[in-house]
């Protein structure tokens, strides 16, 4: 009986059922499809002592899409000892004639391709950072929640000819003129009592996550590039926290160019011959940390300059990363204005700062040391 050194297993996951296949090394094997398992732990447990039965001199290397089923697969998985890759759906390479899509099918395809090295793994945030990803996530849901909501109670008012003689907008003083507001009709005071509700329900609730992101992510082992990446203009604590739990280690990459590409900034591009041909820009990897970029870019349009809230997220920060802020704030500044000059399109513009944005971003990362300080003690030192 021939030995193994590894065995690839591709699996195709689901909420109910993984899809699972397997390939020996050796260019004259194929994949094997091995059949379809339930999705829960003990069932992977004991799919892994098969295949550790079957082949013991071999080292089991599974892979699987990334998807809406999360990383737990992963995480169980690399517990047990065995190498696991998460790969990005859109980088699988498909055959232009591929007409039929079957579980079977995609698991035979992912053991294949894991084996001929034809895909790269994607980067597997760890657990904690996940949970702040999904905190900055969800005060981003409340924001538009409640957005949604104000928009159709305004929608109610502008079809009752209604208009409000108070400038603050959703103030206390707003909030409490609506109250005193009687439409025609019963059906119609309801409607509006209950948007009036649920903006204020919406409110407390954003209010809420504000104050819980803002104690969790002094928790995090990430708060001190989150703090140190605000010293850039148009870097407040929502938008670096938001990058750097989309992004996770910046540290990864080697050169700020395959961070841009990765964000997907960078113009796409089809040359041939001597033709080279530049598009629309790519649109690739995290899109929400891709937006952020761009809705800090629009600060860069006025003149460069240290606002007093600018120098007050700088005063704790070192010398290297102010003075990194300060030649990101000059460059992108005047960059701004000589694209404008150029009779660049507004949107053109502000992708183009928002690319380099995230290049001065990255040089700030490197000069933080982060320390493996233990929550609890994090949480020890500080004030009350």
């Amino acid at each position: 009986m021939r030995k193994h050194s590894i065995i690839f297993i591709g699996l195709d996951t689901h909420k109910e059922f993984i899809e699972v296949a397997y390939a020996e090394d050796g260019r004259e094997q194929s994949p094997v499809h091995l059949g379809r398992v339930p999705s829960n732990k003990a069932q992977l447990r004991k799919l892994a002592r098969q295949f550790e039965s079957k082949y013991p001199q071999a080292t089991l290397h599974f892979v699987y899409e990334a998807g809406p089923c999360g990383y737990w697969v992963y995480r169980f998985l690399t517990s047990l000892g065995h190498c696991c890759y998460v790969v990005a759906p859109s980088l699988i390479p498909k055959k232009p004639g591929e007409r039929v899509k079957t579980d079977k099918r995609d698991a035979l395809k992912l053991a294949q391709l894991i084996k001929n090295g034809d895909i790269s793994p994607i980067y597997v945030p760890e657990p904690e950072d996940e949970a702040v990803r999904d905190l900055s996530r969800a005060r981003e849901t409340a924001m538009k929640d409640l957005k949604d909501a104000k928009y159709q109670l305004k929608a109610m008012l502008l079809r009752n000819n209604i208009n409000c003689k108070i400038n603050d907008n959703w103030s206390k003083q707003h909030l409490r003129w609506l109250t005193e507001l009687v439409l025609p009709h019963p059906c119609q005071q309801i409607v509006l009592q209950e948007a009036i509700h649920t903006i204020t329900e919406r409110m407390k609730r954003l209010q809420r996550l504000d104050n819980e992101l803002e104690y969790q992510v002094k928790l995090w082992r990430y708060y001190p590039v989150v703090k140190a990446v605000q010293a850039m203009r148009g870097v407040r604590l929502l938008v670096a926290v938001g990058v750097i739990a989309e992004l996770g280690d910046l540290n990864r990459f080697d050169h700020p160019r395959k961070l841009m590409s990765y964000v997907g900034l960078v113009p796409s591009e089809h040359s041939s011959g001597g033709h080279r041909r530049q598009g629309a820009i790519t649109k690739c990897g995290n899109s929400r940390a891709r937006r952020l970029l761009v809705e800090g870019a629009h600060t860069y349009r006025y003149a460069a300059n240290i606002s007093t809230e600018l120098q007050k997220r700088q005063e704790s920060l070192s010398k290297e990363v102010v003075d990194i802020a300060w030649q990101a704030q000059l460059r992108l500044c005047r960059r701004y204005q000589r694209l404008m000059q150029r009779g660049k399109h507004y949107n053109v513009i502000v992708t183009a700062i928002a690319r380099e944005m995230i290049a001065f971003i990255w040089a700030i990362s490197r000069e933080v040391v982060l320390s493996p300080v233990d929550p609890k003690q994090r949480l020890a030192r500080m004030p009350a």
